[in-house]
């Protein structure tokens, strides 16, 4: 069972933080918690410098909106990591940014998915450039985001807690608090929550947040081991132990491990000792763990708000939505969350969006929320079972999958992301609102050509010179990419900036060109 994400309370030592990444003296709003000015009416606050905190500030920045980033922590970003696994379609958002090669560079790649007893799953047939999984910690993640968002002109208020907002038909205004006491209020036009499972944002909505602990007292430590596992991902459950290993990369290792009959509070104290007695009974050794920098228990829960939009302010990630660790959704969905809301958010604030564009960041990633909770919650309770009856529905179910393969395919695309599809109208073709894979163009790869930050128009080939096409070229030239097919495919394929189809035909007219450009990109 791949773990990542956690909500931890007890730390033993205290977190190091990185050497920031970048010079923000020109971006910051604040320094040290002390508020230097505020944001205007036409600004985007995102609340949270988290991963996807981070990659919607710099979508925004990218594309020409003024974005600040309010962060409560300290200025610097922590050694201690939440989550270790990029799945494929998060790979292929980053590249669609430039920065998938460089994390490739940094992590190790792991071409199967170890789910629970007996259903290994292979992930070398993927259908994507990225055919395995990257073991990565989080916060090399955050690094290259930061780095990205700070190039791109992001101002970051760091040591800056929002404490309530109000909102009206014109904009957003956050009440803020920084470090030396000192109360502010930024306006923005929108605000976007990314501020994890206990959003301040979320709460000052008065949105609900339900659902359930799943999970409880889940031990947690970042250790040094004697011994290098066998595995690059160590993972096993057996009678009632779990526990869960992944390298750092610099010497030390995460270990995440959960036993059935301990039920202690997220406060209470853990030793090294209790980490390690857990480690022998799902793994059959300790590895000889030893050196711990960091210990805490913490529980895990399941949880989705009702909404992801209320008027003028918008939640993504955590904020929206948490699942256990099981398959290493968490991070990655948040992510997601964000490449999907940047580019509808910039639309809109362009003025040339099409009516309810921003409505459907709500109508498609909540969805794919929901359908991650069940995965990720149906991973972990097969992986825990216990129950006569629940042992031999997993064995059931394992043999299934082992044997079915569109049932497997289904489960991998749901876990790794890449099988995700938004909804479509009524006899739109059939690749409209599915994720597109990185075509081979004559210009080169899509996810190369998306970098731009733009719609991408895939003609088949010679026909880049018609009328509709000429069009796009010049009065969308500034949202619009027009290539070409690098095989005889005589497919009309429109590209949305996330990297799903949002028109396709085939053999398709001008006019049904132009009209599709309209509808989806407005008029130039």
């Amino acid at each position: 069972m791949v773990a990542n994400g956690c909500r931890s309370t007890a730390v033993r030592h205290p977190p190091q933080a990185a050497a920031p990444t970048g010079t923000h003296r020109h971006q910051e709003a604040a320094m040290d918690g002390k508020i230097r000015n505020a944001t205007a009416p036409g600004d985007v606050i995102v609340v949270g410098a988290g991963p996807t905190g981070l990659l919607l500030a710099g979508d925004l920045a990218a594309a020409g909106v003024p974005v600040t980033l309010v962060e409560k922590r300290p200025r610097g970003i922590s050694n201690l990591s939440r989550a270790f696994v990029l799945h494929a379609r998060t790979l292929e958002q980053l590249d669609a940014r430039g920065l998938a090669d460089e994390l490739e560079a940094k992590g190790r790649t792991l071409d199967r998915l170890f789910l629970f007893a007996r259903l290994t799953v292979d992930l070398g047939t993927l259908p994507s450039r990225f055919r395995h999984l990257l073991v990565l910690p989080q916060y090399e993640v955050e690094r290259a985001l930061e780095r990205r968002a700070v190039e791109a002109g992001v101002r970051f208020a760091y040591e800056t807690e929002v404490t309530g907002l109000a909102q009206d038909a014109d904009g957003v205004t956050l009440r803020v608090r920084g470090a030396d006491g000192k109360t502010a209020e930024l306006r923005a036009a929108y605000a976007v929550g990314a501020d994890g499972m206990r959003s301040v944002v979320r709460e000052s909505l008065g949105l609900p947040f339900p659902g359930r602990s799943v999970i409880r007292s889940v031990v947690l430590a970042d250790v040094r081991l004697a011994e290098e596992p066998g595995t690059l991902l160590t993972v096993n459950a057996v009678g009632d132990a779990f526990a869960f290993l992944a390298p750092f990369g610099d010497g030390y290792h995460r270990v995440i491990g959960w036993h059935r009959g301990r039920d202690a509070a997220d406060g209470e104290p853990l030793g090294l000792d209790e980490v390690r007695e857990i480690t022998r009974l799902a793994l059959g050794r300790d590895f000889g763990m030893h050196d711990a920098r960091w210990m805490s228990r913490f529980h895990s829960d399941e949880r989705q708000a009702p909404r992801y939009r209320v008027g003028r302010v918008l939640l993504a990630g955590d904020a929206a939505h948490v699942h256990t660790p099981a398959g290493g959704q968490g991070m990655n969905t948040g992510l997601q969350d964000a490449a999907n809301l940047g580019w509808k958010l910039a639309a809109t604030l362009h003025g040339y969006a099409p009516a309810g564009l921003l409505d459907t960041y709500e109508s498609e990633r909540h969805p794919v929320g929901r359908s991650v909770l069940r995965s990720s919650g149906g991973i972990v309770r097969l992986a825990m079972a216990k129950r006569p009856w629940t042992l031999a529905g997993r064995a059931l179910l394992t043999t299934f999958l082992n044997r079915v393969g569109p049932a497997r395919r289904r489960m991998v695309g749901q876990v790794t992301g890449i099988g995700y599809a938004y909804p479509a109208p009524r006899g739109a073709h059939p690749l409209a609102g599915r994720r597109v894979p990185d075509l081979a163009l004559r210009e080169g790869r899509l996810y190369e050509t998306l970098r731009d930050g733009r719609f991408v128009l895939v003609t088949p080939a010679g026909t880049a010179a018609d009328p509709a096409a000429a069009a796009a070229a010049g009065a969308l030239k500034d949202r619009l990419d027009v290539v070409s097919w690098a095989s005889g495919r005589r497919t009309s394929l429109l590209v949305r900036p996330d990297g799903y189809a949002a028109w396709a035909a085939e053999s398709a007219s001008a006019e049904e060109t132009e009209a599709a450009l309209t509808a989806a990109l407005g008029r130039g």
